[in-house]
């Protein structure tokens, strides 16, 4: 408006210096053809140039707002971006707050009822108390993997966290994560079957057997007893693949886009089977990829198996591309 004002004054001055011109020229075509005596020659008529000065104003009130409405739908649709990830961050938030106090209060609710129960009994013998113990015992571990799970998923939301992003031999990181989880392997009589060739990626040697030791573990106890689960690697296009492969269940067509959500648990086969966990592994497993400039992707077919397919740079200036 300020702009509009200034252009008002310049334009004014104009008009008037336009008017001043006119009448000079009028003045002298007029002294030059008319005969003595002279008269006065005509004036311009002052409600033209009112006119003029009205059309200015007009003109000038309907490109401010035009200006405004712009600018204030421009501002709109701009904070509206900007504030976007602000709002995602702080759903998703909510949401992990929200899902996490659920997880957390079915086994708080069975521990408050088991000792309720055992309150009451009048009598209450040794083997009694024992079993009790056991079993709080159990819900106390699987309360203690989860907050383990959610503190571990709060580290990737810190803005400032550092990684030792060097080369690793990605041969050690198998072996690592394959010697984690072969005591379960073992127990559930299931075969894990290494493939690995010399291959060097660019990652965090200290994250990355976690990731592998998560997709290990998901792959054993969904597999059958006695059955087999699979690691191999191989480099290709720049980027160093490891698949982990198992015979399992399997997961569903319509599970699949959503296995990497913080606590999803699929509604299919997978669920029923008495494996516990909280939905938390795979969202780990791919953060931890994603802040290792790498991606995770899985193959299924429901009671055929699932292959998980990590792929990790080869040097510190690959660019990841998602398909």
């Amino acid at each position: 408006m300020s702009f509009s004002v200034v252009v008002y004054q310049v334009l004014n001055r104009e008009v008037d210096r336009f008017v001043r011109v006119q009448r000079f020229q009028i003045e002298r075509r007029w002294s030059e053809t008319v005969i003595l005596p002279i008269p006065s020659p005509p004036e311009i008529d002052p409600a033209i140039i009112a006119e003029a000065k009205n059309r200015i104003i007009w003109s000038l009130g309907l490109v401010n707002l035009g200006i405004l409405f712009l600018a204030g739908l421009s501002g709109y649709m701009l904070s509206g971006r900007t504030l976007q990830p602000i709002k995602e961050m702080v759903d998703e938030q909510n949401r992990f707050v929200g899902d996490a106090s659920h997880e957390l209060r079915t086994p708080l609710t069975s521990l408050k009822s088991a000792c309720e129960v055992f309150l009451r009994e009048k009598k209450t013998t040794v083997a009694e108390s024992r079993k009790l113990v056991q079993e709080s015992l159990t819900e106390i571990n699987k309360m203690q993997l989860l907050s383990d799970a959610m503190l571990q998923l709060a580290q990737f939301q810190k803005p400032q966290r550092k990684l030792n992003i060097t080369e690793t031999d990605i041969s050690e990181v198998v072996n690592r994560a394959v010697a984690k989880v072969q005591p379960m392997a073992k127990l559930k009589r299931v075969e894990i079957e290494t493939n690995v060739h010399k291959e060097v990626a660019w990652g965090d040697a200290f994250e990355l057997p976690d990731m592998l030791v998560i997709l290990l573990d998901n792959a054993v106890k969904y597999s059958h007893e006695g059955g087999k689960v699979r690691v191999n690697t191989k480099t290709e296009d720049g980027w160093v693949k490891i698949s982990v492969s198992d015979d399992g269940i399997g997961i569903s067509e319509n599970d699949l886009p959503h296995i990497f959500e913080r606590f999803y648990r699929a509604d299919s086969a997978r669920t029923k089977t008495d494996t516990g966990g909280y939905g938390l592994g795979l969202a780990i497993a791919q953060k931890i990829a994603e802040e290792n400039k790498g991606k995770i992707t899985v193959e299924s077919q429901l009671r055929k198996g699932t292959t998980f397919t990590i792929s990790l740079p080869t040097g510190p200036s690959k660019k990841i591309r998602f398909s």
